[in-house]
């Protein structure tokens, strides 16, 4: 079967190495964004090799509705077009154009956390467990019908570098399995219930703002949830400007008194905030102008 695959992160690196190597599969093209349009993706990959490596064509799209890239999809003829690491939605005239054969991937528990940013929505909602979906895609936003889920459960102490390297591993066995399904017939997948759907608004680099007033709780979760691959949690603006990418709630009552955000110890590893439930986060990784910890009693990100 030929396959056009669609995306620009890792999940569609993974998708690559999967469809290439699968008996009976040919991944005629890669389409993904140009260059010029990476930043759209902050966990962007480069699929130049991987398509090299399938010696698949590399097609460059900034939107896969246009009818310049409609007649690519024909040229190509796929049996199946998946859309895996791909933010934007599919339109009647490319689900047309594809065959009506569209298969997406998303990283939550379908039909729970459909939309957008679901990694860090899973951590900051506190999800206790999560799913990598393969879905059929139709005109609505990650409503088609199920083809193959597989469960995790999220640890307490996960972040989002960790969640998302779980999605991967998973998005590589669950193609190992649905793959050669494929290959055998009609694959209809299990339609989802809409009783049981919510949706996850979309997340801009701005959302990891923290907010010192509220419990260190609050805020060593905002940390987890949008660290790397994402732009990180953060406080200030322009050369005071300190992005946090690890950090632990300190047990015990805090001592000192001081006002939420305020730092109030530091060490050659780092350096401890008060938040606003009087409780203090031990901050372990961040990034800062000239790599320099804040300075002792200073307001962080007021």
């Amino acid at each position: 079967m030929r396959a056009l695959l669609i995306g620009a992160v890792e999940s569609t690196r993974v998708a690559a190495g999967a469809i290439s190597r699968a008996p009976g599969w040919t991944l005629a093209a890669i389409a993904t964004l140009p260059p010029e349009l990476a930043h759209r993706h902050s966990d962007f990959v480069d699929l130049t090799e991987p398509a090299a490596a399938a010696n698949a064509a590399l097609l460059h799209a900034a939107d896969i509705n246009s009818a310049a890239f409609l007649s690519q999809i024909e040229t190509f003829a796929p049996d199946v077009v998946f859309v895996i690491g791909w933010s934007q939605l599919c339109g009647e005239a490319f689900r047309k154009a594809a065959g009506g054969r569209v298969l997406g991937y998303h990283p939550a528990a379908l039909p729970r956390l459909r939309g957008r940013g679901v990694i860090p929505w899973t951590i900051l909602l506190d999800e206790k467990i999560t799913a990598s979906t393969l879905f059929w895609i139709d005109e609505g936003t990650d409503s088609g019908p199920i083809l193959a889920q597989r469960y995790l459960h999220v640890a307490p102490d996960e972040t989002a570098g960790s969640l998302y390297a779980r999605h991967m591993a998973a998005l590589g066995d669950l193609l190992a399995e649905t793959l050669p399904r494929l290959l055998e017939g009609d694959c209809p997948g299990e339609r989802q219930d809409d009783r049981f759907a919510t949706w996850a608004a979309r997340r801009r680099p701005e959302d990891g703002r923290i907010d010192w007033t509220r419990t260190a709780t609050d805020v060593e979760r905002l940390i987890r949830a949008v660290g790397r691959p994402y732009p990180g949690a953060f406080a200030g603006d322009g050369d005071r400007r300190v992005t946090i990418w690890s950090a632990r709630r300190e047990e015990g009552d805090c001592r000192h008194h001081a006002l939420p955000g305020q730092v109030i110890g530091r060490t050659d590893q780092g350096f401890v905030v008060r938040c606003g439930d009087g409780t203090a986060i031990r901050v372990s990784d961040f990034t800062a102008p000239g790599g320099k910890l804040p300075a002792l009693h200073s307001i962080v990100g007021a």
